[in-house]
């Protein structure tokens, strides 16, 4: 599966040899050996065991992190770029730690202590809202399950979770918190944002309360709920901060998800699809991606922002697939020079415009021009202008500023759909 470009393919620049040291993971479970049992009123979920890769199912997503600066993107539908190869790290030994005394001055900064009231609030509020999601297969009256991830309730008996959790699946149930199993259906799946929704007849289910990243701060509390290994007994609650915003994942099938919420949360197996929640539960994330090294898990993990799960999630619901914008370009992070010497992301660089009949070319931007804002949002990098570009539909009216030549122009773009086979 490739992401979309505009019909070109970008050099490969070579990775950075400090952020790419690690992979990333999508986290779920997959039993060694399928499950078979009975219908029955209350069959006993799949047992937790060694996760790993399932050869007859597709799912496991393996990715390097890249942070790779100055690196050409091709924007098309969602203007996803991504066609970058990178090579496993070598294991090395760290130097010997030197030791340096030294005085600390005093600091009034107080580190606040965990409140367990907080996550127990979180629970209460949240739980009603997570079930655990069993893919497989179904001859007759036997249901052999695969693997599992989680999924989060978003009312109406629509769930959502992630596309590699489902893809290629024959068969889906659901598995509430109290032991209830429900049939599903996948009413539809984006492999580019890596988001599905299913159907389900249960009429209890608590739909999650959404929330908003856009005044997200570095060092918040952040708590994930998911299902981790697929374990009886339904999902569990960890608990951790946000660590980053906004971070790119490229993965080694050539896929990209772009603007990722970052957490230390605990992240596991079986957790894809599950919930990331603010300190008030609500919806921040769905999580999506681990981050893994030769060393093992990191502690870091991945959560696709709630603004894109809404926007996909709605139109899957709405038309039973995403339709993804296409604005037609190609190019990279335009780089100003400071008076010290500093290199300063500046924009998005305007390489190609194509097609020629294309959203792009038909608003007038042409090659060499710098978009440095959409819809009022500054920016200064090709990942910000995907990130931005991504929350909008196909045939939406758009404003770009661009700088072309010191002169600011602000340019009306309406949005093409991605075309097949991209």
């Amino acid at each position: 599966m490739e992401h979309p470009t505009d019909g070109y393919e970008p050099e490969a620049p070579a990775a950075d040899p400090v952020d790419g040291a690690g992979d990333a993971i999508a986290p779920w479970r997959s039993p060694s050996a399928g499950l078979d049992y009975a219908i029955a009123p209350n069959p006993d979920p799949v047992q937790p065991v060694v996760w790993e890769h399932p050869s007859p199912i597709p799912i496991a997503i393996v990715a390097f992190l890249a942070a790779i600066a100055g690196s050409l993107v091709t924007v098309g539908l969602l203007a996803f770029g991504g066609f970058f190869d990178s090579t496993e790290p070598a294991a090395i030994a760290p130097p010997p730690a030197t030791v340096v005394t030294t005085t600390v001055p005093p600091t009034t900064a107080v580190v606040p202590e965990f409140d367990s009231l907080v996550s127990e609030a979180v629970w209460e509020k949240v739980s009603p809202s997570i079930v655990t999601v069993e893919v497989g297969s179904r001859s007759g009256e036997t249901i052999t399950i695969n693997a599992s991830g989680s999924g989060v309730a978003l009312g109406n008996g629509h769930i959502a979770t992630n596309h590699h959790v489902v893809e290629g699946a024959s068969f889906v149930q659901i598995v509430l918190q109290d032991g209830r199993i429900y049939d599903a259906t996948v009413v539809g799946s984006d492999a580019l944002t890596d988001l599905a929704v299913l159907s389900t007849e249960a009429t209890d289910l608590v739909a999650v309360e959404l929330g908003s990243t856009a005044d997200l701060s570095i060092g918040e509390l952040t708590i994930a709920v998911g299902n981790p290994l697929g374990q009886s007994g339904g999902a569990s609650l960890t608990v951790g901060v946000l660590s980053a915003l906004s971070r790119r994942v490229d993965f080694q099938d050539n896929t990209t998800l772009f603007g990722m919420l970052q957490t230390d949360a605990p992240i596991t197996n079986g957790s894809s699809g599950g919930a990331l929640v603010n300190e008030t539960g609500r919806l921040i994330g769905i999580t999506s991606a681990i981050g893994l090294s030769e060393a093992g898990a990191e502690g870091i993990g991945y959560a696709i922002p709630v603004e894109l799960v809404r926007r996909i999630t709605d139109e899957i619901i709405e038309v039973g697939a995403a339709h993804h914008p296409f604005l037609g370009i190609e190019g990279q992070d335009a780089i100003e020079v400071a008076d010290d010497g500093a290199r300063i992301p500046a924009g998005a660089a305007v390489n190609k415009v194509d097609p020629v009949d294309g959203a792009a070319a038909r608003a007038g931007i042409e090659a060499t021009d710098v978009i440095v804002g959409m819809d009022g949002v500054a920016i200064s990098t090709m990942g910000e202008l995907v990130v931005q570009l991504r929350l909008f539909r196909v045939g939406d009216t758009i404003e770009i500023d661009i700088d072309r030549g010191g002169e600011e122009l602000r340019l009306t773009v309406v949005l093409d759909e991605r075309p097949e086979g991209l």
